[in-house]
């Protein structure tokens, strides 16, 4: 039997402001264990929450970026189970009056367009961290309290390339809003995924597992193709599924049960006492509105249309805000209207050199001017592609100017034709093989000679005039 698989993803992100998300505990990534904590966010007696303003407006700020309803009336519920690291034994988040809900987010499947639903984007704290050491858990609380935005998606995602896709695009969405630094390593964007599978053409879902313990979007993409393939043998065996909760382990590549699934009946919801039920105005909604930034789906569009590139390339350019922003400034600085070759020298040569570097484009600290120098030398046929991708390395090394760099090491392309006839004649007399060859109508031969004229000009012959002359020089032979 077939079976199609459906896939819905929460993802929880730390929103990056000052303090704590209802006290004035400072947020501090790296602080000694135990350092940033206070009688609220330890949940001691008689202490009360106030909750962060600045938290409320990035939170608003991403629901609207992914196209949700913010409500008029919102408030913080009281999320009740039992974790070493929750030191309240309840949690503050939100059940039945969220921040917003019905928004989506657009991604590329099989090359086309899919919408992928978002069920709410609710407000909730952090719990804090276990250090697992060899004879005991240790906890640090730093972390209980961080304001946490958790965005979940309706099951749309019916595959483990459609979930990495759905990631990568949210993530792109909150580092254009700055409301995130979205590092997993730091746990500022953790996901869970509910996976469950069904017979084609049958509407009514199969039993979900959730899965946890994934540290990058490559292990929610390798634990969600494994437990698709494991639910799939089980449902051929006949033997049933079970809801549970399962760990996904990237050392052995396989989840792990964890505990039976709890429902929303097991946390016992109920509204938080010490908060008030907030009511946020349409003024304060368009005011947030207006002040978002040009999000990557309309960056891309104006890109296309403004700049006369492709989806593929503009979406390269805007994966990232501040590559992005220098990627503009290139297009811009460029002469003519032809912003081709520029486009294709960062999505080339430069993002090659950014990878090697382990940097994003706008880290490499390229002069501008310089690099539009370089590329002019190409376009004129006075430097060779080879030659130009190296003395574009040699630029970010030293940090000097194109043109220092290609006199210094004779590097202009030899467009003599005069002296590319003198090469030409000995390459010719060399290779009578590929002389015949090409005389007979093989192409690679042709290819074969303009090789080796560049090998005797050191790389500097110009690779079009030559093919011309060779075969001027066999045609008249």
């Amino acid at each position: 039997m077939k079976y199609q698989t459906v896939i819905g993803l929460e993802v929880h992100l730390q929103l990056k402001t000052k303090t704590k998300a209802f006290c004035g505990c400072a947020i501090d990534f790296g602080r000694e264990p135990n350092s940033s904590v206070c009688p609220v966010c330890l949940g001691f007696p008689g202490s009360l929450p106030v909750y962060n303003k600045e938290a409320l407006n990035y939170a608003i700020k991403v629901a609207l970026a992914l196209g949700c309803q913010v409500q008029e009336h919102t408030k913080f519920d009281r999320k009740n189970y039992f974790y070493p690291d929750l030191p309240k034994n309840y949690q503050i988040s939100q059940y039945d009056l969220p921040l917003s809900r019905y928004g989506f987010l657009d991604i590329t499947a099989d090359g086309k367009p899919k919408r992928i639903g978002i069920t709410r984007v609710h407000l909730e704290e952090d719990a804090g961290k276990l250090i697992h050491e060899t004879e005991a858990s240790l906890v640090d609380f730093n972390r209980a309290g961080i304001p946490l935005l958790e965005i979940v998606s309706e099951p749309d995602l019916n595959s483990a390339q459609e979930a990495f896709d759905y990631l990568t695009r949210l993530k792109t969405i909150i580092e254009y809003l700055d409301v995130s630094d979205c590092d997993m390593e730091k746990g500022s964007l953790r996901c869970d995924a509910n996976i469950s599978l069904r017979p084609e053409g049958i509407k009514e879902l199969g039993v979900k597992t959730e899965l946890k313990n994934m540290n990058s979007f490559k292990g929610v993409k390798d634990a969600l193709n494994f437990e698709a393939g494991r639910q799939a043998e089980l449902l051929e065996s006949g033997r049933a599924m079970e809801q549970d909760t399962r760990l996904w382990d990237a050392q052995k590549n396989i989840t792990v049960s964890m505990r039976t699934k709890e429902g929303a009946k097991d946390y016992r919801y109920f509204p938080d006492p010490d908060l008030t039920v907030f009511i946020i105005g349409q003024e304060m909604i368009s005011g947030i509105k207006d002040s978002l930034p040009e999000l990557p789906g309309l960056k891309l569009r104006r890109f296309v249309e403004e700049y006369s590139l492709s989806e593929y390339d503009a979406g390269i350019l805007v994966s990232y805000k501040k590559d992005a922003e220098f990627a503009e400034e290139c297009l811009k600085q460029y002469p003519g209207k032809d912003k081709k070759n520029m486009a294709n020298w960062l999505i080339g040569p430069l993002l090659s050199e950014a990878n090697t570097r382990n940097l994003s484009l706008h880290q490499l600290g390229v002069n501008i001017d310089e690099l539009t120098s370089l590329i002019g030398f190409v376009q004129r046929q006075e430097l060779s592609h080879l030659n130009a991708k190296s003395v574009l390395t040699q630029m970010l090394d030293s940090g000097r100017s194109a043109q220092e760099i290609i006199k210094e090491r004779n590097l202009l392309q030899i467009s003599d034709t005069a002296e590319l006839e003198q090469v030409i004649i000995a390459v010719i007399r060399e290779n009578e093989k590929s002389v015949n060859d090409l005389k007979n109508g093989k192409a690679n031969a042709l290819m074969f000679l303009v090789g080796q004229v560049m090998k005797k000009s050191s790389g500097k012959a110009n690779p079009k005039i030559v093919q011309e002359l060779i075969k001027r020089r066999i045609d008249n032979a």
